[in-house]
């Protein structure tokens, strides 16, 4: 194993990309720590000292959010632009057409996706700037204006970083980042923790059944995310002159989890925007409704289960063309023993995919939820770090890894993965 990791540092473009994403993470983790100017720091710690949902959007930004640091908006507003996008491509003939043009329609959605991001980013920031009036030092128009300008472009900045570890560096870069600042808040949640314990509020043994369970969750994760469903495929043995072609047998592997941490970030993203601009509005009936949708609740939670299982099924829908499988099977010669080529196959395969995704969409509901059901068995509260950030911990560590490990063995060196 440590062999094998050392052969990391012997391929140079490996070395080079993983160096280039340690850099950004390092550029991200001093941007956290850069306040927005013309708020009053005591004012800001004083007002997100409490709230479930601010704890979450802290665990998101890597604890720029309590701090109204630059990144304090994180890359969520990217998050939800691009699933605007992506569910505007049903009905919107010109995305559609782009998402079949490949490489250059992908450059076209990247780039509008960009532009939306811009947009909402910067209502998002207007938000939060009136409604932190209290914290603002003068809390005219143009000061306000200037906070929102200057969160728009932290996250635009986090955009552009997540895209650059995407191209130079290894993993994707926005998932990257999200992973980054949840374990950025690791140390502060072990702090939380042993708070309690110093002080009474809970037992060594609530603590050593929590770490009990969280390591279990983490087995339980990594085993489903590496499990799939083997589709045997037999190709028709074809002689051309006198050589043969075909005949041998293989299979197509499909993920139980096939749309990986997706889901759960796009869910919580559409959760929190909402929720969290109705944090900052004095409105009655507008606080009453966030009321129901802190995290925990049970309206969010059957929202968040909801959310996560339609994404699941949607991301799947969008990214495994099930009828392009079909045809290049058919194109090349390959079958499923006992079913006929073309739109059988392409049936097949779809029911199939919509049994697994089901798997998969019920796996990652419940692994989501399940904190919630453990701290309130272990009353360990007010530490962030639950299903949500695991599955996106290690999913996102799971697919960098990969990455690397494909890198390795391409270039004929033993890899760490097994």
């Amino acid at each position: 194993m440590l062999s094998a990791l050392g052969n990391v540092w012997k391929i140079p473009e490996l070395r080079q990309k993983i160096t280039f994403t340690l850099i950004m993470f390092a550029i991200f983790r001093m941007g956290t720590h850069i306040p927005v100017p013309g708020v009053d720091p005591t004012a800001i710690e004083q007002l997100f000292a409490n709230g479930n949902l601010f704890g979450l959007l802290d665990l998101f930004s890597g604890g720029a959010f309590s701090k109204f640091s630059i990144f304090a908006m994180s890359i969520t507003p990217y998050i939800n632009a691009a699933i605007i996008i992506q569910l505007l491509n049903v009905v919107i003939p010109t995305l559609e057409q782009w998402s079949k043009e490949g490489q250059e329609g992908h450059k076209k959605t990247t780039q509008v996706t960009r532009y939306l991001t811009v947009v909402l980013a910067f209502f998002q920031a207007i938000g939060m700037s009136i409604g932190l009036k209290a914290a603002i030092l003068n809390p005219n128009p143009v000061n306000i204006l200037i906070i929102a300008i200057t969160l728009t472009a932290g996250t635009v900045f986090l955009m552009w970083l997540g895209e650059q570890i995407t191209a130079q560096g290894v993993g994707n870069g926005i998932s990257l980042i999200i992973f980054a600042g949840i374990v950025a808040a690791l140390p502060k949640n072990i702090g939380t923790i042993y708070h309690y314990v110093q002080a009474g509020t809970i037992s060594y043994f609530s603590v050593f059944m929590f770490a009990v369970i969280a390591i279990a969750m983490v087995v339980f994760v990594v085993h489903v995310e590496n499990g799939f469903r083997r589709i045997p495929i037999s190709y028709a043995k074809r002689v051309v002159g006198q050589k043969a072609y075909g005949g041998h047998s293989s299979h197509i592997p499909l993920k139980v989890n096939q749309a990986g941490v997706i889901p759960i970030i796009f869910a919580s993203s559409v959760l929190m925007f909402p929720v969290t601009i109705a944090q900052f509005i004095d409105i009655p009936w507008v606080k009453t409704i966030a009321s129901y949708l802190e995290w925990g609740k049970p309206l969010q939670t059957t929202l968040y289960v909801g959310m996560i299982i339609f994404f699941t099924y949607f991301y799947t829908a969008v990214t495994v063309k099930i009828s392009d499988m079909a045809e290049n099977l058919k194109k090349y010669g390959g079958f499923i023993p006992g079913i006929r080529p073309g739109q059988p196959t392409a049936d097949y395969l779809d029911h199939v995919m919509t049994r697994i995704t089901l798997a998969g969409s019920i796996f990652l509901a419940f692994i989501a939820v399940l904190p919630n059901l453990v701290a309130g068995a272990t009353h360990i509260e007010g530490v962030y770090f639950g299903g949500t950030a695991l599955l996106i911990v290690v999913g996102v560590a799971l697919q960098t890894m990969k990455q690397i490990e494909s890198m390795i063995v391409m270039r004929h060196y033993e890899g760490f993965m097994k």
